[in-house]
């Protein structure tokens, strides 16, 4: 991929973006706010490296917009390849998901069926549940992700070399591939541990024996990112 292209695909943002009069107006009212992203109209991008494999990464984009459906921040994901997979669209004030994006088998962007809308807990006895149906890797088939998550503790972690307080959660999630005319459907489950940040949002995740474990390395600016994705 060229450097004009990354240019043109993320100039979008930079028409969206302006400056905020009254920050106060930019903090979540959910109970866990603090430990999400922060509210901020210049995208960041979070580089994860699977410290159980030494090589693989995975680039999480992060910006906030605020438009004729209010104010939201959006999290995208890209392979280390730099192809995007999906997309997060979440309210500020709730923290519910306005939108899934995810990319199909013919690398194209398609909005995804919500069915539930939640990633993050309202308290710490609630779950949030989600769930999201996209096309399948054949034609004919269609995905259906769910995820329950439940807060499990708070406690201070390594985030960049500080010392940060963070909420962990629990997620278990499944996903269904199925052939809505056959009827035949192929399902897996999983359990993650998540560990969102405060003033970062999420910096680590890894399954119970750690044998997949991915933790921020370092966040870097747009055009950081541009530079990096136009040498693929």
């Amino acid at each position: 991929m060229n450097r004009a292209f990354w240019i043109v695909l993320f100039v979008f943002v930079g028409l969206v973006s302006c400056t905020e009069e009254n920050p106060e107006t930019n903090v979540s009212s959910n109970i866990f706010g603090e430990f999400f992203y922060q509210y901020d109209t210049i995208p960041q991008i979070y580089v994860f490296r699977d410290i159980a494999h030494g090589l693989e990464e995975e680039f999480h984009r992060v910006f906030s917009i605020n438009d004729s459906e209010g104010k939201h921040i959006v999290v995208e994901v890209y392979k280390e390849d730099g192809r995007i997979i999906e997309a997060l669209n979440y309210n500020l004030d709730s923290l519910t998901v306005i939108d899934h994006m995810v990319v199909d088998r013919k690398q194209i962007k398609k909005k995804a069926e919500l069915f539930k809308n939640k990633l993050i807990p309202y308290s710490k006895t609630s779950t949030a549940s989600f769930a999201s149906r996209f096309d399948g890797f054949k034609d004919s088939t269609l995905f259906l992700k769910e995820v329950d998550r439940k807060f499990k503790s708070t406690k201070a972690i390594d985030v960049l070399g500080k010392k940060v307080s963070a909420t962990i959660f629990n997620d278990y999630i499944r996903m269904t591939l199925f052939n809505p005319f056959t009827k035949k459907e192929n399902a897996g489950k999983w359990e993650l541990i998540n560990y969102f940040a405060k003033g970062y949002g999420l910096v680590e995740w890894h399954n119970p024996d750690r044998s997949v474990h991915f933790i921020l390395e370092k966040i870097i600016s747009q055009d950081e990112f541009v530079n990096f994705m136009s040498k693929k």
